[in-house]
């Protein structure tokens, strides 16, 4: 089988961390957030992944190419020359998407959740029909393009309803879909959206099914969504696999992942919802609680950290406290009882006065 992996651009929403790495190899949960998605694919048999992607750091290349390897997978980019929606790169890799008669997953690079693919899978050829999108309910579904049901036809889509004002459904678009070869001929090669051209094609010829997602989803995109996905992702594992959890005495409220290369300090209070990388420092009675600290960062003596993404090779000074969806980049030093709130700043920076509104530091 195969699989294509919307890539898409520079990753603006989720600066300053993609300043210094592209998206797809930002950690999520202590792994790049691509390698989630290529074991999941590859699990599912899928053995030619095409990345859409609109351009092509080397960086990116170099890592990939150990994932082929481990993964028995091959790995293709797809350059853009321009931006083609999210349509348009389905007809740029239709060499590779069409080899054969089998179909094709189509996710994007953002959305994390269980990847249910094999199931969707069997469901896509149990019905027969040319597309399937998943779905997942939502509590507020007014903010969304939201799926309506034919009556009469279980999971059949007959139209979708935009930010409804009136309620119609819960189930919006989860940005996963497998697709008939054959929706590619509906493309044509320029700029074109999946959602707003391909498939109303697809629901008038009564060829497009859903599939209910279980569990947890989460586009990750931008760093307020990266943190809740974190938290959603943490209670995953601690149901799935519990093992790969840490329960030192230092963790507060569970949920807490930790590399091993990691060093706490035993009076520290870690948790709920914290992801540690490899070779980060944590200082005598520091507080953390959901936050995401990236390699070789450090947090000292007695520093608050909460709703905070700490980028690689940042420091968090003593009694210093950050909070409110704080972002910092790449080797930036939050000075000793400096407090930070909501700001997002750009690599080797060091911040030696309060910021205590949503900000960028630059």
């Amino acid at each position: 089988m195969k699989g294509l992996i919307l890539v898409g651009g520079y990753g603006t929403r989720l600066r300053p961390l993609t300043l210094t790495l592209p998206k797809p190899l930002v950690e999520f949960g202590n792994r790049p957030m691509i390698l989630h998605q290529i074991e999941a694919l590859a699990a599912a048999g899928v053995t030619d992944i095409v990345l859409a992607v609109n351009y092509r750091p080397e960086v990116m290349v170099s890592t990939l190419k150990k994932y082929e390897e481990e993964y028995g997978v091959s790995i293709t980019f797809s350059v853009e020359e321009e931006p083609l929606g999210t349509a348009g790169p389905l007809k740029l890799a239709e060499k590779i998407l069409k080899k054969d008669d089998s179909p094709f997953f189509v996710l994007n690079s953002d959305v994390i959740c269980d990847y249910p693919f094999q199931e969707l899978a069997d469901f896509h050829k149990a019905h027969g029909a040319a597309g399937t999108i998943v779905a997942t309910k939502v509590d507020e579904p007014s903010k969304y393009g939201v799926i309506v049901h034919d009556r009469d036809t279980a999971n059949l889509i007959d139209r979708f309803v935009e930010k409804p004002v009136e309620f119609v459904g819960n189930r919006i678009n989860a940005g996963l879909y497998i697709l008939n070869p054959s929706v590619i001929d509906l493309i044509d090669m320029k700029p074109t959206s999946i959602e707003k051209e391909t498939f109303p094609l697809l629901v008038e010829q009564k060829q497009l099914y859903s599939f209910d997602l279980e569990g947890y989803w989460m586009d990750v995109g931008q760093p307020k969504d990266f943190l809740s996905g974190t938290c959603l992702y943490l209670t995953s594992l601690s149901k799935k696999s519990p093992e790969k959890l840490c329960n030192e005495k230092f963790v507060h409220g569970g949920n807490v992942l930790i590399d091993p290369t990691a060093k706490i300090h035993p009076s520290a209070l870690i948790g709920p919802n914290v992801t540690i990388g490899p070779n980060v420092v944590v200082g005598e009675g520091a507080r953390i609680q959901r936050s995401v600290l990236l390699a070789n960062s450090e947090v000292k003596d007695h520093a608050w950290v909460k709703s905070t993404i700490v980028g690689w090779n940042s420091r968090i000074g003593k009694w210093a406290r950050t909070e409110g969806v704080t972002v910092l980049g790449d080797d930036v030093e939050v000075k000793n009882e400096i407090y930070v709130n909501g700001a997002k700043v750009l690599p080797h920076k060091s911040i030696s006065a309060n910021v205590e509104h949503e900000a960028i530091i630059m």
